[in-house]
């Protein structure tokens, strides 16, 4: 049973003797229509809106030091968005690997984004980057063990990034799953039951696919924000 359980999240499994659970990282392109890259329609107007939307508020969170700088930097982010958001959306489709439910994606994401604000920031805003282990108003007595607090805050934040995407997309699609073994066991009436429940399930999962995503990026971009 346990074995079945957690089969869904195996990338080991495979087609014809060919490993392509992680192709379905990049499947998310096939969902765009052709039609969205040449002529402005319906779904081209519907994400220009989001992005439009992003960009404005990632502009916010990076502040207003480096105008020059911001316009290039939330694409960054929404792309970002895009990604995560595609491939948690992925996930919910039967048979479909869900690569964001594994730390060596969203690990990999989230320590390459806070490596190179670390390496940024310290390279081009050194003085900032001490200040910032030291809150203003800190008692003298305090200061040392303040710089431990916030430098051990600050090596886990690629860590809480990549177990909270992680975690959120492996609870529901555990739940869907153990609900989902148990219905041949089931009445008739009570499968009826089980599977109005699904539907909210799957619901409440698109919901924490949207919400996971802008919450791995809006965190990402208030790091960013940090080291300038």
């Amino acid at each position: 049973m346990m074995n079945n359980l957690f089969s869904i999240f195996d990338p080991s499994t495979n087609l014809f003797m060919l490993p392509l659970n992680w192709i379905s990282t990049f499947i998310g392109l096939m969902f765009i229509p052709f039609s969205f890259w040449f002529i402005p329609n319906r779904h081209f107007m519907f994400w220009k809106i989001i992005i439009n939307k992003l960009h404005n508020e990632f502009k916010t969170l990076l502040g207003n030091n480096n105008n020059n700088k911001i316009n290039g930097s939330t694409f960054i982010f929404i792309s970002l968005f895009s990604f995560i958001l595609f491939n948690n959306f992925l996930g919910l489709f039967p048979y479909i690997f869900t690569s964001t439910s594994h730390l060596s994606i969203s690990l990999s994401l989230s320590f390459t984004l806070w490596l190179s604000f670390m390496i940024y920031g310290w390279i081009n805003n050194t003085q900032h980057m001490f200040i910032h282990l030291i809150p203003q108003g800190t008692p003298g007595i305090l200061m040392p063990f303040m710089v431990l607090i916030e430098t051990i805050s600050n090596i886990i934040r690629p860590g809480t990034l990549a177990v909270r995407l992680t975690a959120n997309m492996i609870a529901g699609h555990l739940l869907l799953t153990l609900l989902s073994g148990s219905s041949s066991s089931l009445p008739n009436y009570l499968l009826i039951i089980l599977i109005f429940m699904q539907i909210l399930l799957l619901t409440l999962e698109s919901a924490v696919a949207i919400i996971q995503s802008y919450v791995i990026t809006v965190l990402s971009t208030l790091y960013s924000s940090e080291v300038n």
